[in-house]
């Protein structure tokens, strides 16, 4: 077990030090104390195994890399300082979305009978770019960014329904589906609400023992 904490340690202090992470930089993203991070590279404790995936997810190595000995990658970046080819990466799916939309007019706008409902391609055009957003979002997001992506879907919805029920019914009570959609959004909002307060528990509980944890380590040092 010593073996196993000596290991641990050293490349954690590694990964964290070629990242140019600070202690207490390296605890707010995993949200523990620096105290904790502080035991972890000391040798005195062992993260549980979910604390352990989070740091191989935030310096993007396998967990097998953390606990075993093996030479760490020269080039060590926190997941935090390569989001901006993730969010470049997101947003070209989003402007192919409306490229290939853009296609779709032209070919409909030079057709006689579909030239009339051209524009039509432009209102569909959100919900795609919802859904790519969505699913980009649930991969490299978060629970706010989940959250703002599944309430683009809802609204590109009420917005395809309003003009598609403009352009070939005669429906006039229009508000009703704006109604729909309020409901649907606050049962979004209501869900992603109870997922965070979930979240928080858990971490707040697992936290609490991990300290505990660490305490009981540094106690049974000093006897």
């Amino acid at each position: 077990m010593s073996e196993l904490k000596d290991v641990i340690s050293k490349n954690i202090v590694e990964l964290r030090t070629k990242a140019r992470l600070t202690q207490l930089q390296l605890a707010e993203m995993l949200n523990y104390s620096d105290k904790a991070v502080s035991k972890w590279e000391r040798g005195e404790a062992i993260p549980d195994v979910r604390v352990l995936v989070r740091i191989a997810e935030i310096f993007g190595v396998t967990l097998d890399e953390i606990v075993r000995e093996s030479n760490i990658s020269p080039q060590v970046q926190p997941v935090k300082k390569i989001n901006g080819k993730r969010v470049f990466i997101t947003a070209l799916s989003a402007v192919l979305v409306w490229f290939v939309a853009t296609g779709l007019f032209t070919l409909f706008y030079f057709i006689p009978v579909t030239a009339p409902y051209a524009y039509l391609v432009f209102v569909v055009a959100p919900l795609p770019t919802a859904v790519v957003l969505i699913v980009f979002s649930a991969k490299w997001g978060n629970r706010i960014t989940n959250a703002v992506a599944t309430s683009l879907i809802v609204w590109s919805c009420v917005l395809i329904f309003h003009i598609f029920t403009l352009t070939f019914s005669d429906f006039k009570q229009i508000y009703f589906l704006y109604l729909v959609g309020a409901v649907f959004e606050l049962l979004v909002i209501m869900w992603f609400t109870y997922r965070w307060y979930a979240a928080t528990k858990v971490k707040k509980r697992d936290k609490k023992k991990e300290e505990k944890a660490v305490d009981a380590t540094e106690e049974e040092g000093e006897i």
